[in-house]
C-alpha cells in the first residue's frame, strides 16, 4: 500500500512540476507610454519553452508533437499558444491532451519574450528573429510590436484590436532588462476589467434558450452573488460550467454594491 501511495505521489510531482518564474503584467492606469511598445494580447493558452519542452504557466508539460516543436531554439521562449479569435476553448483542449495529435495543427506558438536573453525588447526578440532565418518554423512567430505615439495611438490600436476579436493590448517599456515578476514596465490594456468567480448554480433559459441555461449564478471571492447570462454559446447553455467551477468574466464597472456591471462571461479558467 505504501508503494502504491509513494509511486501516486511521484506521478503527481512529475506532472505538476515547479511553475516557471515568469513577467507578468499590471493594469494600464493612464501611465504616459508613449515609445513604448504595443502588441496585440492574443487569447490563448501561455506556455513556457525551456530549450526542450513546453510548459504552462502552472508548471505542467504540455505533450506537443514532434514535428511541433522540431528545430524549436535551445533556449527559453515566452508566449501563447494560439489558433485564432474567440477559439480559447478549442485552443485549451487541444493543449491539455497527454498524447501528441493532430489537433496541434491548428495551433501556433507566438513569442512575445525571450527569457533572460541580454538588453531591451527589441534586442531579446532579436536573438530569436535571428535563429528564425536559419530555421524552418511554421509554428513559430514572434508577436509584431509596434511603438505607441501617445494615449490617442494606444486608443485606435486597442480598437483596431477589439473590433478584430481581440482580448486586449500590451504595452512595454522597450528599454527595461528582462524580470520574472509583475512590473510596472509591463502593462495591459483593456476596455473591460476581468475577474474570476466561482459557479454556485444556473437559472432556465426562456424563449429561444427554452430548456437551456438562461444565466449562471456565481460568487465571487467576498461572497457576492450575480448572474452572468452573457457571453454564453449555444453549446455552454446545453452543457454549462459544472458547479465548483472557477470562470473567468468581464466587466464595465464595478459599483457599490460590489455587483459587476454588464458581467459577460469570457472562459472556464485555465486550471494547469
Amino acid at each position: 500500500m505504501f508503494k502504491y501511495i509513494a509511486c501516486c505521489f511521484i506521478v503527481l510531482i512529475f506532472l505538476h512540476a515547479e511553475p516557471p518564474e515568469l513577467l507578468l503584467l499590471k493594469e494600464y492606469k493612464g501611465q504616459n507610454v508613449t515609445g513604448w511598445l504595443m502588441s496585440e494580447k492574443l487569447d490563448g493558452v501561455r506556455a513556457y519553452w525551456d530549450g526542450k519542452k513546453l510548459v504552462s504557466r502552472g508548471g505542467v508539460e504540455l505533450h506537443a508533437p514532434a514535428w511541433f516543436t522540431k528545430d524549436f531554439p535551445p533556449f527559453e521562449l515566452d508566449g501563447e499558444l494560439w489558433s485564432k479569435h474567440g477559439d480559447f476553448q478549442n485552443i485549451l483542449s487541444i493543449v491539455r491532451q497527454q498524447t501528441p495529435h493532430a489537433g496541434w495543427h491548428q495551433i501556433t506558438y507566438n513569442i512575445f519574450e525571450v527569457p533572460h536573453a541580454k538588453g531591451g525588447l527589441m534586442q531579446r526578440l532579436a536573438v530569436l528573429e535571428n535563429y528564425i532565418k536559419q530555421h524552418d518554423l511554421p509554428y513559430l512567430h514572434i508577436i509584431a510590436q509596434r511603438t505607441c505615439k501617445g494615449k490617442k495611438d494606444l486608443k485606435a490600436f486597442l480598437s483596431e484590436v477589439e473590433n478584430a476579436g481581440g482580448e486586449g493590448v500590451v504595452i512595454r517599456n522597450p528599454i527595461t532588462s528582462y524580470i520574472a515578476k509583475r512590473d510596472k514596465n509591463s502593462l495591459k490594456v483593456k476596455s473591460f476589467y476581468d475577474e474570476e468567480c466561482e459557479v454556485i448554480g444556473y437559472k432556465p433559459g426562456q424563449g429561444k434558450y427554452h430548456n437551456m441555461t438562461g444565466s449562471l449564478t456565481c460568487q465571487k471571492r467576498n461572497g457576492v452573488v450575480f448572474e452572468i447570462g452573457s457571453g454564453l454559446s449555444d453549446t455552454l447553455r446545453r452543457n454549462p460550467p459544472a458547479v465548483g467551477t472557477t470562470i473567468t468574466y468581464q466587466y464595465k464597472e464595478l459599483p457599490q454594491s460590489g455587483k459587476p456591471r454588464f458581467p459577460s462571461f469570457l472562459r472556464v479558467k485555465e486550471n494547469f
